[in-house]
């Protein structure tokens, strides 16, 4: 991993491979949360946009590999886990960023709410651009999570 980032204080995450290694290492409580980050994200609540209602945690996908994908290459499974939120770079200045979790319910997209126990990394831009062209490349089409886009 690469220096901390000045604001955080965090390493962050500069290749693929380092990415991967780190859910091979804590898959089963290795979160992913497009923000602003921890300093922002502090009281582990999420916030749903809809209701306002404040959620029992915060909102971000899990990087353990569900045992369906039945040993398909690791790389592509996280490139997934970022390319499906990335529109909230755009649309809220969000980055994505790794913490060690546990589960505490569903939010209301059935999205894991999670309670941060322990943030991990920063995920470098580049990390993000490589998992673009890693789903592009894919034979299937994986479409978006972007509720604006795909109601287009």
């Amino acid at each position: 991993m690469a220096t901390p980032d000045a604001e955080t204080e965090l390493p962050v995450v500069t290749t693929m491979r380092e990415l991967v290694d780190l859910v091979r290492r804590h898959g089963e409580r290795l979160y992913v949360r497009w923000s602003r980050g921890p300093d922002v994200d502090s009281g582990s609540q999420s916030q749903d946009d809809l209701t306002g209602v404040n959620l029992p945690g915060l909102s971000a996908s899990a990087l353990a590999v569900e045992d369906w994908w039945e040993g398909r290459p690791l790389d592509t499974w996280v490139a997934r886990r970022l390319y499906d939120y990335r529109h909230l770079r755009e649309r809220r200045g969000a980055r994505p960023w790794l913490f060690l979790g546990t589960e505490v319910g569903r939010g209301p997209d059935n999205e894991p709410l999670v309670r941060c126990e322990q943030p991990m990394a920063w995920i470098a831009e580049g990390v993000v651009a490589s998992s673009e062209r890693l789903i592009d490349e894919q034979a299937g089409d994986w479409g978006t999570l972007d509720r604006e886009q795909a109601g287009d």
